[in-house]
């Protein structure tokens, strides 16, 4: 049928299906009704919008990996005029087609690679993931459903995604194909009935979704503030370390929060210590608080790394994704107490690692401890060493003398308001409430590193006033990150000589 004309669809309206929103309302249907039905709905965040880019990236980059093919080159809302330009390919007898665009039966979707090998066709989707993911076999499905309901014999489809074993500066293997043939046909024998299912959903009222597991998989849901507001406080999932589907199953079976836990329920001393403070409504210190912050050897430097990942490595040696640190904020105080403060930032797109890991061991001279909060900066330095060969040994010396100030939090303090994270924006309210991100223009690590981004390999795109100013909304940010451990280490030891364990 691929070289007829079948009679035009409406065009796709607010009330449609895309493969977008098939998928959404796989994750959940209320997510999907408020996606078409809600005008309010959040606006992206830049670390979301920055993900969005890159997977886009990514898409464009593939077709050199597959080339020769004509690019249906319209906006992504000219869905009749996507598909003509789709059709006409198709009876010209195009072999590769990139964003082919199908409608049917009320479903519009766009296949990122159609190739035709006779009168047979392989649907190619582009993944900036670096493996084929659960989530991604519903993602084809819709694409090949919609193509063979369109007329196209689509008898075999792919995930192309990103080589994690890819090693700049020789992206000839960026890519990896891998055929989801069956798992593909196997999900579409489920799928006319869930599209259809989807559609009445639509035509009716908000549906009723009771929280669960497919608030946060494959992908935290955007109104996670909606659905939870009415959740109890506590609830289970809180529990740390505790997995997720054994988390639903307490719920499941009556036991929604940390209060409703039954006897027979197994707790680590971290977990155990985190229900006595919530069953007490109370901090919990630990006695051995005080000779874990006494191993602390002064002068004191307090270290956080940021760092940018590439989906496509751009700096020597790197990997896809391979996290490079291209900032650090160090505090430095000595014996007396005196706290001074120096940073780093890169200035361009150049590889930033051999300035930074001068930087970074000229500032840490001369402490003895230098605190990081969780093992980030730990596996950051180690790879700087293999990185800069030059101050490999100085880089390791500072590996030795580095102290997890989240370890020594966890194995000894728990809040009732810490919400079974450790994260520093989780404990710093809780402790020392003083203190906050709150008026800061960058507030969030993932948003600083799409930040991070930007400004260093995007910057060019951006007017020197722009650029000054990110710079110094980056540089406050991760200033914010060492001072914060700086007031942390103040309020432990402040509990710590308050004599041990409370609540």
């Amino acid at each position: 049928m691929v070289g007829r004309d079948k009679p035009e669809e409406p065009v796709a309206t607010s009330h449609g299906l895309s493969k977008s929103r098939v998928c959404s309302g796989l994750q959940c249907h209320k997510k999907l009704w408020w996606e078409v039905h809600d005008e309010d709905l959040p606006e992206r965040d830049a670390a979301t919008e920055f993900i969005l880019n890159q997977g886009r990236e990514v898409g464009e980059l593939a077709r050199n990996h597959a080339p020769g093919g004509v690019l249906i080159d319209f906006p992504h809302d000219a869905y009749l005029e996507r598909v003509r330009a789709t059709r006409a390919a198709l009876r010209h007898g195009t072999r590769r087609i990139y964003e082919a665009s199908f409608l049917a039966e009320g479903v519009f979707c766009s296949i990122d690679i159609l190739e035709r090998e006779g009168p047979r066709f392989t649907a190619v989707e582009v993944k900036s993931s670096t493996k084929v993911k659960p989530e991604h076999i519903g993602d084809v499905a819709v694409q090949v459903h919609v193509a063979r309901r369109a007329g196209v014999n689509v008898t075999r489809a792919e995930v192309m995604h990103l080589n994690r074993a890819c090693t700049h500066p020789d992206l000839s293997d960026l890519f990896v194909r891998e055929d989801v043939s069956p798992r593909v046909e196997a999900f579409l024998l489920d799928l006319p009935p869930e599209l259809a299912a989807q559609f009445a959903m639509l035509a009716g009222p908000l549906p009723e979704v009771a929280i669960g597991r497919h608030c946060f998989a494959p992908r935290d849901c955007p109104f996670l503030e909606r659905c939870w507001a009415e959740a109890p406080e506590h609830h289970v999932t809180s529990l740390y370390g505790i997995r997720s589907d054994a988390a639903w199953a307490l719920a499941g079976d009556g036991h929604e929060t940390i209060l409703d836990l039954p006897p027979s329920v197994r707790l680590s001393a971290v977990a155990a210590r985190q229900v006595r403070a919530v069953r007490s409504d109370a901090l919990i210190v630990e006695r051995g608080l005080g000779a874990a912050l006494a191993k602390l050897d002064a002068p004191l430097a307090y270290l956080d790394f940021e760092t940018v990942g590439p989906a496509v490595p751009v700096w020597p040696g790197c990997h896809p994704y391979t996290a490079v640190p291209v900032q650090f904020s160090c505090h430095v105080q000595d014996r007396r107490g005196g706290v001074a403060h120096r940073s780093w930032l890169a200035e361009g797109p150049g590889d930033p690692r051999p300035a930074l890991a001068a930087a970074l061991v000229a500032a840490c001279r001369g402490a003895k401890s230098v605190l990081m909060y969780t093992r980030y900066e730990r596996a950051r330095i180690r790879d700087l060493a293999d990185a800069v060969p030059a101050l490999a040994d100085a880089l390791r010396d500072l590996d030795g003398r580095l102290v997890d100030l989240a370890a020594v939090v966890r194995s000894h303090v728990y809040h009732p308001d810490f919400g079974g994270s450790f994260s520093i924006k989780d404990v710093l309210p809780a402790l020392v409430p003083e203190l906050s991100y709150g008026g800061l223009a960058i507030n969030d690590g993932r948003w600083a590193s799409a930040e991070l981004y930007r400004l260093l390999l995007k910057g060019d795109s951006m007017t020197p006033e722009e650029r000054a100013t990110l710079r110094a909304d980056l540089l406050e940010y991760c200033k914010m990150d060492t001072w914060a451990m700086v007031k942390l280490l103040e309020r432990l030891r402040e509990l710590a000589g308050n004599g041990g364990a409370r609540g």
